[in-house]
């Protein structure tokens, strides 16, 4: 069998900080994924992990999610109706119920402010929130991940093919700031494939079997503590299992849109 051939840009970029040629450069493809270590110090993590048990979390259902993720915050791919719609009505209850406990945690700093913050000023503009019919959707998540999570893609234009935002969008990535992290396991792969049809037959729950990544260039990044990562979730990702300790991250996704505004949401 041949060796596979690499593609050479498909690498993880160790950075200080987050620049503009890094979101340009992950929304055109030409990178995998770009990680700044450090990018919430000790203190700041030690503050919003002290803030978790203020926050209410809860588990999947496991017909639909197999592995345990415990999770805070309304994300809209949860209420996606059976029509490809999204479910106005528990999904705008549950945002606002969502900010209002947000608010009353008192996380101070706010991780997820402080990474949209940083977010704009690399871009050069203000992160701004998605929106549906000029109403701003919920932003920032919890997650806590510890039995790992199946090979899967996201993609809020095939999740909605219908449309959602208001805004037009050209590419989507993902944002993670970890503020535990186990002493082994838990790394995110990322490869060098995205969805097309004949990845039905692997189809798993939310997500697909290895198969459907087998032969494909990956990238694996481990995480650390304070260290936030950015990537394109189109491509296929997935998180390994850790034996012990815990995987908490703070997350959202962003958008580049036709007018060049960076849009966040979850």
């Amino acid at each position: 069998m041949p060796a596979l051939k690499l593609d050479p840009l498909f690498t993880v970029v160790d950075a200080p900080v987050f620049t503009d040629r890094h979101l340009a450069n992950l929304a055109a493809g030409t990178v995998a994924a770009v990680r700044v270590g450090g990018f919430l110090d000790l203190p700041s993590c030690e503050a919003a992990f002290a803030a978790l048990d203020r926050l209410p979390t809860a588990g999947y259902d496991p017909e639909r999610v197999p592995t345990s993720i415990v999770r805070f915050g309304p994300a809209l791919n949860d209420f996606r109706a059976a029509d490809g719609r999204l479910d106005e009505g528990r999904y705008w209850a549950a945002a606002e119920d969502a900010r209002t406990v947000w608010q009353r945690a008192g996380m101070r700093p706010d991780p997820v402010a402080v990474s949209l913050a940083r977010l704009g000023t690399a871009w050069g503009a203000a992160v701004a929130p998605a929106t549906i019919g000029g109403r701003p959707v919920f932003g920032g998540t919890l997650r806590e991940i510890n039995d790992g999570a199946l090979v899967h893609c996201d993609e809020v234009g095939r999740e909605y093919p219908g449309g959602l935002f208001d805004q037009e969008i050209v590419a989507q990535l993902a944002f993670n700031v970890w503020v535990r992290v186990p002493e082994k396991g838990g790394a995110t792969s990322v490869w060098r494939h995205r969805w097309e049809p004949g990845d039905e037959a692997y189809r798993r729950a939310y997500g697909y079997g290895a198969e459907s990544v087998k032969g494909a260039q990956r990238v694996t990044v481990t995480p650390r503590l304070g260290d936030a990562l950015l990537f394109n979730p189109a491509n296929f990702h997935a998180v390994e299992p850790n034996p012990g300790g815990r995987r908490i991250a703070f997350a959202f996704f962003l958008a580049l849109t036709t007018t060049g505004q960076l849009i966040a949401w979850s």
